[in-house]
C-alpha cells in the first residue's frame, strides 16, 4: 500500500512517490528527529535508572525489595490514558498543581506543554515514569537469580561493592539489557496516547512523532498511502536500532 496513492476506494500505483513526498515534508523530517530523540532518551534513562535502583536494593531485605518492586511497578499497571489525563491536569498552565507551585515559589507562569523547548522533555519524562518499573522488575529478577558463588569468590578476593557490580552483575545482566533496549525501542515507536492527550502534536509540531504523523495521515488527512509509507520507514528504523542488540543477545547466549 505504501507504493499506492489511496483516497477512499480509489487507488493507483505511484512507486516511491509517497516516500519522496515524505522526505521533502518538513513536518515529517521534524517527526523523525523527535522520534529519534524520544527513543534515545527513553532507552538511556530507563536502562541507567533501572540499573541504579536494582543494583542498590537487590541484596537488601526481601520485604524491602518487594516494596521497591511494588512502588515502581504501580505506574506500569495504570492505563496510559489515565496517566496522561492526570499529567495533563497537573501541567495545565491555568489551574494545574505544578503551575501553581511554580508561581507560589516565584518561578513565574510556565506553560511547559506549550513551549517548543520543554514539550518533548516533558513527554519523555511522563513516558519514562510509566515504563521504568518494568525494567526495574526484570533487572531485580535477573540479579536475584545470579549464583552466590560469584559474590563469595569476589568477597574472598576483597572486591568492593562497585567492583562486584561492574565485573559480575553488569556483564551477567547484559542479555536483560539487550532485551530491554529492544522492547523500549518498539514501545516508544508506538507511543500515541501520551502525545494525543497532552499536546496533540503541538505546539507548532514540536511534539509530532512518526507514529502521530502516521495517525494524522491515515485518519485526519485520509492519505492512506503516505501513512503506509511512514509505517514502512518506522519498521526500518526499529530494525536498524534493534539488530545490534539482538546480535549481542544471541552472541551472549
Amino acid at each position: 500500500m505504501s507504493l499506492y496513492s489511496v483516497y477512499g476506494v480509489d487507488s493507483y500505483f505511484v512507486g516511491f512517490e509517497n516516500f519522496s513526498h515524505l522526505l521533502q515534508d518538513p513536518v515529517f523530517v521534524k517527526s523523525i528527529l523527535n522520534t529519534i530523540f524520544f527513543v534515545v532518551a527513553i532507552v538511556i534513562l530507563t536502562i541507567l535508572f533501572a540499573l541504579f535502583v536494582a543494583t542498590t536494593v537487590y541484596d537488601k531485605n526481601s520485604k524491602y525489595v518487594s516494596f521497591i518492586r511494588g512502588a515502581y511497578y504501580l505506574p506500569v499497571m495504570v492505563s496510559m490514558v489515565v496517566m496522561s489525563i492526570v499529567w495533563n491536569f497537573l501541567l495545565n498552565p491555568s489551574n494545574g498543581l505544578i503551575s501553581f507551585y511554580f508561581e507560589h515559589f516565584g518561578v513565574g507562569h510556565l506553560n511547559l506543554l506549550g513551549n517548543t523547548k520543554t514539550v518533548m522533555p516533558i513527554i519523555v519524562f511522563v513516558t519514562f515514569v510509566g515504563n521504568v518499573g518494568q525494567a526495574i522488575i526484570l533487572y531485580l529478577a535477573t540479579m536475584i537469580g545470579i549464583s552466590q558463588d560469584y559474590f563469595e569468590a569476589a568477597q574472598l578476593d576483597g572486591a568492593t561493592r562497585w567492583q562486584r557490580i561492574r565485573h559480575i552483575i553488569i556483564p551477567l545482566v547484559r542479555p536483560t539489557t539487550a532485551y530491554l533496549v529492544v522492547i523500549n525501542i518498539i514501545a516508544v515507536l508506538k507511543i500515541f496516547v501520551v502525545i494525543q492527550l497532552l499536546t496533540g502534536g503541538g505546539p507548532n509540531n514540536a511534539s509530532v512523532t512518526m507514529m502521530y504523523y502516521l495517525y494524522q495521515n491515515a485518519f485526519v488527512y485520509n492519505n492512506t498511502g503516505v501513512a503506509a509509507a511512514i509505517g514502512v520507514l518506522m519498521f526500518l528504523i526499529a530494525l536498524l536500532l534493534s539488530v545490534p542488540q539482538l546480535r549481542s543477545f544471541i552472541k551472549t547466549n
